[in-house]
């Protein structure tokens, strides 16, 4: 269901029309959904999507792999995954072969967590509002096209 924002006028908002601010929106809703859904065990939206990108993967993922699949630099990355190692839910080992390359894995623990967690952001799905797993799928598209589209703009404006 759309909603209208109005002026202090009365009048429409002209923000109504704007792609961006509807992203923009939508994005802060489905961040203040998760926050709820995430919120009994403890974590951030950032740490749920590593654990579901690390779950994805038996092996586990260099940090540089993870951060690249999430879009996330060392920065914001490396404390994220020390908290989730505190807790026991990752594990981080340096490679054998060369030892700047740092391998993240769940452990057991972080696994039933994920398992946990799947269940509990599920209760979101109806809340995007789509009548099968086609508009899914497609509205996934059209966000990843718009996501790419915007990165590439942004890359050539500061080439």
């Amino acid at each position: 269901m759309a909603t209208e924002t109005t002026t202090a006028t009365g009048s429409p908002s002209p923000l109504d029309d704007m792609a961006c601010f509807a992203l923009y929106s939508a994005s802060n809703a489905v961040a203040q959904a998760h926050r709820a859904a995430l919120a009994p065990w403890n974590l951030t939206y950032t740490q749920y999507i590593a654990l579901v990108e690390l779950a994805a993967d038996r092996d586990g993922l260099t940090v540089g792999a993870l951060g690249s699949r999430l879009g996330l630099d060392s920065g914001t990355l490396s404390p994220m995954l020390r908290r989730l190692e505190e807790r026991g839910l990752v594990i981080r080992a340096r490679s054998r072969d060369d030892e700047r390359v740092v391998t993240v894995s769940l452990t057991d623990e972080g696994r039933s967590v994920r398992a946990e967690l799947a269940e509990a952001v599920s209760c979101l799905t109806p809340a995007y509002g789509l009548g099968s797993l086609d508009e899914l799928r497609s509205l996934v598209a059209s966000l990843h096209g718009i996501a790419e589209g915007m990165r590439e703009l942004t890359a050539a404006t500061r080439a």
